[in-house]
C-alpha cells in the first residue's frame, strides 16, 4: 500500500460511516406516532384522553392527534380514558431500525451502542388505535402503514400543541 492510498483509508470510514444508515445521524430521537381511540367494532371515539409513556418521558394527549414520542428500545404503553367507555391500553412494541443493524454489521457495533443509548435506532408503529374495552398490543414488525405526516394543518397543530412533557 502507498503513501496515497492510506490517506483515503479516513475519508473512507467517513463515509461508510455515513452510508451505513447511523440512526443518530439519519434518524431524530423523537417520532411522530398517530394515536387514536375507537370502540370494541373499530368506530372512531374522539376526544379520549390517554398518557404515552416510555423509559425516556411522559406526555398527555387527547384523540385523534399526531404525537411526537422519545424513540427508546423499550416498548410504548398508552392508556386511554373516556367517559362512558371502558378504559384501553396498548403496548407498542418498539423495534431496531436498519440503520442499526447496518451499524452493528459494517462498524462491530460502536454506532449501535450510541444508537441504543440515544433511542435513535428504534421504532415505533407509525399508528396506534387504542381500542377502547380491551388490552391490546401492536408490533412494529407487523406495521405496514406510512409515518405519518408531521401535523401541519391548524386542528392537529392545536392538539400537537397541548402535548405536555411529564
Amino acid at each position: 500500500m502507498n503513501a496515497h492510498s492510506v490517506s483515503k483509508i479516513p475519508a473512507l470510514i467517513v463515509v461508510l460511516a455515513l452510508a451505513s444508515g447511523c440512526a443518530t445521524i439519519t434518524t431524530s430521537e423523537m417520532q411522530a406516532v398517530k394515536i387514536s381511540t375507537i370502540t370494541a367494532d373499530g368506530m372512531p371515539v374522539m376526544e379520549a384522553d390517554c398518557s404515552v409513556q416510555n423509559d425516556q418521558g411522559s406526555w398527555q394527549i387527547t384523540t385523534p392527534t399526531v404525537a411526537h414520542v422519545r424513540r427508546s428500545s423499550k416498548d410504548l404503553l398508552v392508556n386511554c380514558k373516556k367517559e362512558g367507555f371502558p378504559d384501553g391500553s396498548m403496548r407498542a412494541i418498539s423495534r431496531a431500525t436498519g440503520g442499526m443493524w447496518g451499524n452493528i454489521i459494517l462498524f462491530a457495533g460502536i454506532g449501535a451502542i450510541i444508537d441504543h443509548n440515544t433511542g435513535s435506532g428504534y421504532d415505533y408503529p407509525n399508528e396506534l388505535p387504542v381500542k377502547l374495552g380491551a388490552n391490546t398490543i401492536i408490533d412494529k414488525r407487523d406495521d405496514k402503514s406510512d409515518p405519518p405526516k408531521d401535523a401541519k394543518n391548524e386542528d392537529s397543530q392545536e392538539k400537537n400543541d397541548s402535548i405536555e412533557k411529564n
